[in-house]
């Protein structure tokens, strides 16, 4: 089983599988380099072109921080005939949206089985769920805004609220095996910004680790890389949008 996988911007990423495609949190809708010859998904945006010979589209919104969600979203029903919208219950889609029978709103430690696509629901640290796509042998994790939220502003007793409510969700999950991982490692954390992503490759095993919720600071992703990275997960750098990464699952 072979996967492409695209980091777009921010949180927002991609995965296409054979002739499915699966995007989440998807937010800067604007190319933040021009790189000529090579597709949409390739320049970190989405345009008519990432569907092409797709399908299926599953397109996921983990909660309603602008970072997370761009209600363009619902353009790509032009591009697409089969897809699908799963939103976390928290996201409050416009009122001619609601009654969509192609959009699934999700509370937490729920389930929704979408033709093959078996969809988990978990909760956060912050607003909204992560999700968990199972499908033909390969599974794939979104966290949202699920982090080690350890903020130097916070008490102690808040730090370890932080701790605590993060390694229970974990737990959920952490027997299940997830070939690709999307997760925080935000550096305005500074020092702690590897804590989510460490226990998540401890306790988790997934097989590919894509950092996540870092903007533009793409630097973050190689000191994690540096640290983290093994035979047993492998840790992917991120240089620019649009970075493509080739999973094969063995």
């Amino acid at each position: 089983m072979q996967a492409e996988v695209y980091h777009l911007f921010h949180s927002g990423t991609a995965v296409r599988v054979k002739n499915k495609l699966f995007i989440f949190d998807y937010y800067q809708d604007q190319p933040q380099q021009e790189k000529a010859l090579q597709s949409s998904l390739e320049k970190g945006i989405v345009r008519e072109d990432s569907f092409k010979n797709i399908k299926e589209a599953y397109v996921f919104v983990s909660h309603s921080h602008h970072d997370h969600y761009n209600r363009v979203i619902f353009d790509w029903e032009k591009y697409c005939d089969q897809i699908s919208y799963i939103l976390a219950a928290e996201v409050e889609p416009e009122p001619e949206l609601k009654n969509k029978d192609n959009l699934y709103l999700m509370e937490k430690d729920e389930e929704l089985q979408l033709e093959q696509i078996n969809i988990s629901s978990y909760g956060s640290t912050d607003e909204g769920v992560s999700f968990l796509v199972e499908l033909e042998n390969l599974a794939i994790f979104h966290a949202g805004d699920l982090n080690w939220w350890k903020w130097k502003k916070f008490t102690e007793e808040v730090q370890k609220r932080e701790a605590r409510e993060y390694k229970r969700e974990v737990e959920k999950f952490k027997d299940k095996q997830i070939d690709i991982a999307f997760v925080p490692v935000d550096p305005r954390l500074e020092e702690h910004y590897y804590l989510a992503g460490e226990y998540f490759i401890d306790q988790v095993k997934p097989a590919l680790f894509v950092p996540i919720h870092f903007a533009d600071n793409y630097d973050v992703t190689k000191f994690f890389k540096d640290r983290f990275n093994s035979n047993q997960t492998r840790v992917a750098e991120i240089t620019e949008p649009g970075e493509k990464i080739l999973y094969t699952r063995k």
